[in-house]
């Protein structure tokens, strides 16, 4: 575990707001919203493999959407009740970064939509599947 002083040192003010504060970029304003290539979408702080491309889809949110993360426990689920809402927000499993949140409104085969700032994100196209 890092502090708040070591994050800040080794993310952007934004990324650091998103991933370490629990922020949320605009929609449609993140590099990976409209981003079609093939390969895995890390975590941005500590380079863990979260979601595969092939499990992206355009939800029409303005964020990247998938229908499921990648293979193994790597991400967690805390219940989030802030901003008058009750919802699921998806954090990284290894590092604890706010990633986004997930919704029962998905496409099968999951029916899950993991709504997922592109701040959290890194795509390394090096890698596929």
């Amino acid at each position: 575990m890092k502090s708040d002083q070591q994050w800040q040192e080794l993310l952007s003010n934004e990324e650091f707001q998103v991933c370490r504060q629990k922020g949320t970029e605009r929609a449609f304003s993140g590099e990976y919203d409209g981003e079609k290539a093939e390969g895995v979408y890390t975590c941005r702080c500590c380079g863990l493999a979260l979601f595969r491309s092939d499990t992206k889809y355009d939800s029409g949110s303005g964020w990247p959407s998938f229908y499921q993360a990648a293979d193994g426990e790597v991400v967690a689920v805390n219940r989030d009740v802030s901003h008058g809402m009750v919802r699921e927000e998806v954090v990284c499993a290894r590092c604890d970064a706010h990633l986004g949140h997930v919704f029962p409104d998905g496409p099968a085969p999951t029916g899950l939509r993991y709504c997922i700032n592109s701040l959290s994100l890194k795509l390394d196209k090096d890698k596929v599947g």
